[in-house]
């Protein structure tokens, strides 16, 4: 991709983005229910000072972590019962030691940043997001949603998206 680049990171996606997002093709920031680490720090030192009820929801299995099937509550409770069984049956089981690595780069130091804060998330804790947030100082906008935001409210998340990408374009036109 040669034009300028909106990334966008939901849960470890953020951690993703936040390492990626050096690359002068990229402009700014869109976290979902993410975590956002600084230089040092892993996913999992992140989510051990504001622990969530999810944790008590997996098992690590074949060296891969697996959200069992009451999980989905604290995973996508405010979707309908039927959504919910289809995010568990085909939820991602991440590797059992991702959340320990450490991502090289911190691009929210230096790129814009937007943070859609979970109020109700039960697997990234909300207080997390909201600390994360202001410690990026990242445009934030709240929304009244699970973990999964872009499922339960992907109008809000579109638009959040698209102001990003405005203002990306806005701050290139005029750089």
């Amino acid at each position: 991709m040669s034009s300028p680049a909106i990334l966008v990171g939901h849960s470890y996606g953020g951690a993703v983005i936040t390492a990626a997002g050096t690359d002068d093709r990229v402009v700014g920031l869109v976290y979902i229910a993410a975590v956002a680490p600084d230089a040092g720090e892993t996913v999992q030192s992140q989510l051990d000072k504001y622990p969530t009820p999810i944790f008590g929801h997996i098992e690590v299995a074949d060296r891969r972590i697996w959200m069992l099937p009451e999980g989905v509550k604290d995973f996508a409770g405010d979707l309908p019962e039927q959504e919910q069984k289809v995010v568990w049956a085909t939820h991602f089981a991440p590797d059992a030691d991702l959340f320990n690595q450490k991502v090289e780069g911190t691009a929210w130091k230096s790129k814009p940043s937007w943070s859609i804060v979970a109020t109700e998330d039960r697997t990234v804790h909300p207080d997390l997001e909201r600390f994360l947030a202001k410690r990026m100082s990242a445009t934030t906008v709240k929304a009244k949603s699970s973990h999964v935001t872009m499922l339960s409210q992907p109008q809000l998340v579109l638009d959040v998206i698209r102001k990003a990408a405005k203002a990306a374009h806005g701050a290139a036109a005029t750089a």
